[in-house]
């Protein structure tokens, strides 16, 4: 039986400046870094909570071709991955918090049907939605 979605993959161009964006301006923990043959395995996520979040670099490897890894570097470049919902108690706090630490906001909190959201971008151009929910 499946218990729970324990890593997800976020997509980068630099391992390193995604670390850096990740740990300094969301605040999040480096949860692993580890290197076996070449290979770099950075896990981040948010302290307190168990989720982990690959972050990957963009490029051949052994579940990529190299015209798929173009394809997705393409698609980075552009902003069009939509990654996630991150959660949080007050949208307008945190949004007011991470801004000082230049993270780039698409959209300012505003009133959604669900609660109160805020778009960003990472450091390789992934967006996340910023949600505190209702109820």
């Amino acid at each position: 039986m499946i218990r729970r979605l324990s890593h997800a993959t976020i997509y980068c161009h630099d391992q390193e400046e995604a670390k850096a964006f990740y740990a300094d301006k969301l605040g999040f923990e480096v949860k692993a870094d580890d290197s076996l043959d070449g290979f770099r395995w950075l896990t981040v996520g948010p302290p307190e909570s168990d989720l982990e979040l690959v972050l990957m670099p963009v490029g051949p490897n052994p579940m990529m071709d190299d015209e798929t890894a173009a394809k997705l570097a393409e698609l980075l470049a552009a902003g069009a991955l939509g990654t996630g919902v991150f959660e949080t108690d007050d949208c307008q706090k945190t949004y007011e918090e991470l801004s000082g630490r230049g993270v780039s906001f698409l959209q300012e909190p505003a009133e959604r049907p669900y609660g109160i959201e805020a778009v960003f971008r990472d450091s390789s151009g992934n967006w996340f939605s910023l949600t505190e929910r209702r109820g």
